[in-house]
């Protein structure tokens, strides 16, 4: 059966982000975020997700590099997204990314305070990835740089757990029909099975309610949903069993798609499609 390869320092895995960063991703996150834009929110999920990822790949002598990560955003332009001594590349180790915020911000989280109540405290957050809102939305052009990039990642890893993309859009291409640029993505493949493609969709149609992981097109509200459905790979098994984790109860066909999300669900959508599993 595919999408059981070991994931290990020699045969690593790679995770790959496309995040739209175009003008629209100012506007202000929806319902349940109101006070947050499209972007910051997506900024600070995208970073949590770094740090969890180290945290899971940690060991006593340090950062095992099971992994490499890609920030890929675009909007004014498309290009490697990760900032500082991380700038322009497509591609780095996990220990790379642990070892390489851009800066380390003092925030306060939420607690239980165990008296039934909730306490603020203290927490460093590592920053990697800051939010942009400018330009246009060049899906098609971000999902072509993606498969170069998984391309040659694939070539020299062969036999790896498939690659995984989180594509992260607010809106509609603006350089054309983006299904066949997510088809030829998804048909890139190791000796393990097909590269994975999420796509979150974070829609302003005012039709559009939640809907996670779903198996078919139903309730999806206009062609821009039912377009990054259909590209959407189908969730591995497990895959399902962190989404059961999170709450979700999903058949065999759910596919890796989330549309109209908050930032709770987000966040919960990148962990399923990142948790690394087969670690030796």
């Amino acid at each position: 059966m595919a999408y059981e390869a070991e994931i290990s320092r020699t045969n690593p895995t790679c995770f790959l982000f496309l995040i739209d960063q175009s003008g629209s991703m100012g506007d202000l996150f929806g319902s349940a975020e109101t006070s947050k834009k499209k972007a910051d929110g997506v900024a600070d999920a995208i970073n949590r997700l770094l740090q969890n990822l180290t945290i899971r790949c940690a060991k006593e002598e340090g950062i095992r590099d099971y992994c490499n990560v890609g920030v890929i955003g675009y909007g004014a332009k498309v290009g490697p997204a990760l900032g500082g001594a991380l700038s322009g590349r497509d591609l780095v180790p996990i220990s790379e990314i642990a070892n390489n915020p851009v800066r380390v911000e003092n925030r306060t989280r939420k607690d239980d305070d165990g008296a039934g109540g909730l306490v603020d405290r203290p927490i460093r957050f590592p920053i990697w990835f800051d939010p942009i809102a400018n330009g246009g939305t060049p899906m098609s052009q971000a999902l072509r740089q993606g498969r170069d990039i998984l391309s040659q990642w694939l070539t020299q890893h062969p036999n790896c757990f498939p690659p995984a993309v989180i594509h992260i859009t607010d809106g509609e291409s603006t350089d054309g029909d983006p299904s066949q640029a997510m088809q030829d993505l998804t048909s890139l493949n190791s000796t393990d099975g097909n590269i994975l493609l999420f796509n979150v969709h974070l829609s302003a149609n005012p039709n559009a309610v939640s809907i996670s992981f779903p198996d078919s097109l139903t309730n999806l509200p206009d062609q821009y949903a039912r377009l990054l459905f259909d590209g959407s790979s189908f969730l591995t098994p497990a895959m399902r069993a962190v989404a059961k984790e999170h709450g979700f109860n999903l058949s065999d066909g759910a596919k890796g798609f989330v549309l109209n999300a908050d930032l709770v669900l987000v966040i919960q959508a990148l962990d399923i499609g990142t948790r690394p599993t087969n670690l030796r």
